[in-house]
């Protein structure tokens, strides 16, 4: 194997050791998931480029299924729609396309979930930011210290790294555990329990 190949696999590695820690708080984010989808609430996810993908990853494991066949629960990824994320960087600025689907859509009840490696891009803090205002609960899936994201994030589950690789591949297995958690509960299954 090539020695760079090593090197990325024991770095991969180190932050999946260190990831243990986030456990319990993956725990506690996964029972906020579930009572909201009890009341009726809606998961909105969101992100750019990478971050994107897995926020659209995360909504169809939510509204589909991850493991096991069960009721959809609400979910809706705001990145995916080019109709409005164009029509909101034309008419108002980039900076707003997640802020202003938030501002229109989430209610109290609801979570909000932003994706980001860096936790700086104007567009997630803001949409953040319109997520406390509509009284949502905000979940933050980044990196690092989250930067400046994680001031208006009730929950922040980041990954014990900086760089975007190791970043977005521990942001994959959380969402997956979190997808297993709300499986789980949606199936009525006592091993789950939280």
């Amino acid at each position: 194997m090539a020695e760079w190949m090593r090197q990325q696999l024991e770095a991969h590695i180190q932050v999946a050791e260190k990831g243990e820690a986030l456990l319990p708080a993956l725990r506690e984010v996964g029972k906020v998931l579930c009572d909201a989808f009890a009341e009726r609430g809606i998961l909105y996810t969101f992100g750019n480029g990478g971050s994107a993908a897995d926020a659209q990853h995360f909504t169809g494991e939510i509204i589909g299924h991850y493991k096991r066949d069960r009721r959809p629960l609400g979910a809706v990824t705001l990145s995916t729609d080019p109709t409005t994320m164009t029509c909101i960087a034309n008419d108002y600025s980039y900076d707003d396309v997640f802020a202003r689907q938030v501002a229109g859509l989430a209610r109290p009840g609801d979570v909000v979930a932003a994706f980001t490696t860096s936790g700086r891009s104007a567009n997630i803090v803001s949409a953040l930011e319109a997520a406390k205002a509509a009284g949502a609960t905000t979940l933050l899936f980044g990196g690092g210290d989250g930067g400046p994201a994680r001031e208006f994030a009730d929950y922040a589950l980041l990954s014990p790294s900086t760089t975007t690789p190791r970043i977005q591949e521990f942001h994959t297995f959380m969402l997956h555990v979190l997808s297993e958690i709300v499986d789980a509960w949606a199936d009525g299954d006592e091993e789950y329990a939280l």
